[in-house]
């Protein structure tokens, strides 16, 4: 199964499942599982600093054989040495969001590392295709974290039909029937935040794992439209006082400064009240914790009758 998808092919990987590169939540330890599993692990670096980022790389590369990825967030200040790293430790994947990676895809593709961002809009993957990336994650706005305005539904065939390189599908995929319904939208692989969260090798503090299982399907909020970076995070203390501030007018310094430090207060500290806890709205449909080789093993087994569904339902 899957021998031939162009993605597995492209990334020597298994299984069409990326773990979405989550800051703070996405470690060497959850990277490493979910590659080990014959899935695309990633890292989240977030906003680490270079040697951060070079132990958290070397500690994969002790717990995985298998290619895995890190995520850069273009927007870091450390962007320019984080990319260094990446180049120096030969990573075999990597994506990026919040920027365009131009500058930096020479320098990544003399190593042979494969360069896919992810993308909001149509526009933005044209644009990024043309600048000789290997694929698109075109991530709708069902996302936990940053995140853009289109739905997953809307989006993904848009881009499918707009590029000529490989989309995978993020936004709202929680399970096998989602991954079935974006190989019907044309993507050629998934990629799942929510869900790996939600295992037992994600380090995600107790508390915040807790909060997730007991989400439903309305307990996210978007917070930060007015600072031009929106992020779904569930609802809490922190969310309350952030909307509100947002809603009389506060300004952007005022906003950014209230949610400086807050993913790694709830996803370290376990402060779920306080913390932003970054989370899709597909949270909801999830109610147990299993190891990744478990989560990877039940998707996989449960996409060819999710297929056969939606034959069976247009007769």
């Amino acid at each position: 199964m899957f021998e031939e998808n162009v993605v597995c092919k492209l990334l020597q990987i298994k299984y069409p499942i990326f773990q979405g590169g989550m800051a703070w939540l996405g470690t060497a330890e959850l990277a490493s599982a979910v590659s080990n599993a014959g899935g695309l692990g990633i890292i989240g670096a977030g906003h680490m600093p270079p040697d951060v980022l070079r132990a958290e790389i070397q500690k994969t590369k002790a717990g995985t054989q298998k290619p895995f990825g890190v995520n850069i967030m273009l927007m870091s200040p450390f962007v320019k040495e984080v990319m260094q790293v990446v180049v120096d430790e030969r990573v075999p994947v990597v994506t990026t969001g919040a920027g365009n990676p131009a500058e930096y895809i020479p320098a990544l593709k003399e190593i042979g590392t494969k360069v896919i961002p992810v993308v909001a809009s149509v526009a933005l993957a044209k644009r990024l295709t043309r600048t000789g990336v290997d694929a698109v994650i075109a991530e709708g706005t069902e996302s936990g974290g940053h995140i853009g305005d289109l739905t997953t539904m809307a989006l993904v065939p848009q881009v499918v039909d707009a590029v000529d390189v490989p989309v995978i599908a993020a936004g709202g995929i929680g399970d096998s029937r989602g991954i079935a319904a974006a190989f019907a939208l044309g993507a050629k692989a998934v990629q799942m935040g929510t869900r790996f969260v939600l295992s037992k090798e994600c380090i995600a503090h107790e508390n915040y794992k807790n909060m997730v299982l007991k989400a439903r399907d309305r307990s996210t909020v978007v917070t930060g439209r007015a600072t031009g970076h929106p992020a779904r995070v569930l609802q809490n203390k922190l969310s309350r006082l952030y909307l509100d501030r947002e809603s009389h007018g506060a300004p952007v310094e005022e906003l950014e400064k209230l949610g400086v430090g807050t993913l790694r207060l709830a996803a370290r500290e376990g402060d779920v009240e306080m913390g932003s806890v970054m989370i899709g709205q597909i949270s909801g449909l999830l109610s147990d914790i299993k190891s990744v080789d478990e989560i990877i093993q039940a998707l996989v087994k449960g996409i060819q009758p999710a297929s056969e569904a939606i034959g069976q339902n247009c007769r």
